[in-house]
């Protein structure tokens, strides 16, 4: 199966840059270009891609509004995307409200070609773009900065001890085969535990499951 692809980013070389990349690549298929986040929004909806590449800053509307907006209860596509956002170290502030926004994940604008690709195909897969660790640690430095959030309280009461735990060394970072060996349990059982967790707290992925972490107090910026 192709991945579709749609490129959102109000600079025009680097937008064809990243469309001619992915475009090269076996299994990717770049689908649509848009200057604009109002653009992005308009155009995700028509030609229905897999996967959105989103800068942060762009006119009209920017990223994160309109990541929230496609990934809103009243998106017209038939299918959900999942976004990466595009930033660069001086945006960093941006992340966590993209992050909370839906976005599975982000991308620094000078990663290598290959980390695209596979960011791509990660996310494309319906996993999150946790890696480099460096998203957890944003995470961890604006939750800091935003207040706790009740929301979540109920939800966190739900999960079983075990399923806790579980989730704690997500929000940590932890990958499944990390968890297993942490936990001294089966990584099929990990999977398992992770599945009930992301379905009581209302998580797309682990990337909401992180910042539910944070919000909820669960794991601490200096843990």
């Amino acid at each position: 199966m192709s991945i579709d692809v749609l490129v959102a980013d109000d600079q025009p070389i680097v937008r064809a840059g990243f469309a001619a990349l992915l475009d090269a690549h076996d299994g990717i298929t770049v689908v649509g270009q848009a200057a604009t986040g109002q653009e992005a929004v308009s155009l995700s909806a028509r030609v229905d891609p897999d996967v959105i590449l989103m800068d942060v800053r762009m006119p009209e509307l920017d990223g994160i509004e309109a990541t929230r907006r496609i990934l809103g209860p009243d998106y017209p596509a038939a299918k959900v995307p999942r976004i990466i956002m595009l930033t660069t170290f001086d945006i960093d502030d941006y992340v966590y409200d993209a992050l909370q926004a839906g976005a599975s994940g982000f991308l620094l604008k000078d990663a290598l070609p290959e980390e695209l690709v596979t960011a791509v195909r990660v996310v494309a897969s319906g996993d999150a773009l946790l890696a480099p660790r460096v998203t957890r640690r944003l995470i961890a430095q604006f939750a800091t900065q935003k207040p706790r959030t009740t929301r979540a309280s109920t939800a966190l009461n739900d999960l079983t001890d075990r399923e806790r735990e579980v989730l704690q060394l997500i929000g940590e970072g932890r990958s499944n085969t990390e968890i297993a060996a942490e936990l001294f349990i089966a990584e099929q059982t990990v999977k398992t535990h992770v599945g009930k967790v992301l379905g009581k707290i209302g998580a797309r992925d682990r990337v909401q499951a992180v910042i539910f972490a944070y919000d909820t107090g669960l794991v601490e910026p200096a843990s």
